[in-house]
């Protein structure tokens, strides 16, 4: 098997964990928020946007990159 044929499995990969990865800072800045800083768990949340605003880019470009020619 080429080297670019695993590409696609591997920022698939990657984008699990990253998915995995907001999901656990997520549940932090909700235990921030809990303790009394607000502040900072809105800046978490903010900082989190981007993932936000990538995913659907992201799982189209994969499916795209995932599909045999």
């Amino acid at each position: 098997m080429p080297n670019s044929d695993l590409l696609p499995s591997l920022l698939y990969k990657i984008n699990e964990n990253q998915l995995a990865l907001e999901a656990a800072i997520m549940e932090l800045s909700n235990w921030v928020e809990q303790r009394g800083a607000a502040d900072v768990a809105d800046n978490i949340r903010g900082a989190l946007v981007a993932i936000d605003r990538n995913e659907e880019f992201i799982n189209m470009t994969l499916a795209v990159m995932m599909t045999p020619e």
